[in-house]
């Protein structure tokens, strides 16, 4: 059993309107929301696996700002047992108009989504909650969003 790194890119956009931009995914049966982003590709930078998983998911130009924070603590995956996570986020704004149309409400997926399907959504700051993401290192990441308001 081989054990190794899996490197996931996550981007923190907040809008004029002082939402966040959320998205809520439903894998294998598994219903969990989260940061828009990815894994890391071989040959690939953080800032533009960043870009790259934006335009793949939305369609949707970002510029990467800062790096906000990076998993310092074991974290396996909860997909992979032989894989442990490195997760990068970064903020970011978007380059443009917005390209995607997002949802307001939890987990309102089209009606003829299959198995494994994703839905951005925003959500409003001062209604972010931590316990609402399923990823412990989304948690703590949400976390410090929260002391910074």
């Amino acid at each position: 059993m081989m054990k190794q790194f899996n490197v996931r890119v996550y981007g923190v956009l907040i809008n004029a309107q002082n939402q966040l931009l959320v998205s809520d995914e439903r894998i294998k049966g598994l219903l969990f929301t989260k940061f828009p982003g990815g894994g890391l590709e071989w040959g690939e930078g953080t800032c533009d696996c960043l870009m790259r998983e934006f335009m793949e998911e939305l369609d949707q130009p970002v510029e990467v700002l800062d790096h906000l924070y990076t998993t310092d603590y074991f974290q396996p995956s909860a997909f992979r047992d032989t894989d442990q996570l490195i997760s990068i986020y970064y903020t970011v704004k978007l380059v443009g108009e917005q390209q995607f149309e997002a949802k307001t409400k939890p987990f309102d997926f089209p009606e003829n989504a299959g198995l494994k399907c994703e839905v951005p959504r925003w959500v409003g700051l001062s209604d972010l909650n931590a316990d609402d993401f399923k990823w412990p290192v989304d948690r703590l990441v949400v976390g410090t969003l929260l002391k910074s308001i």
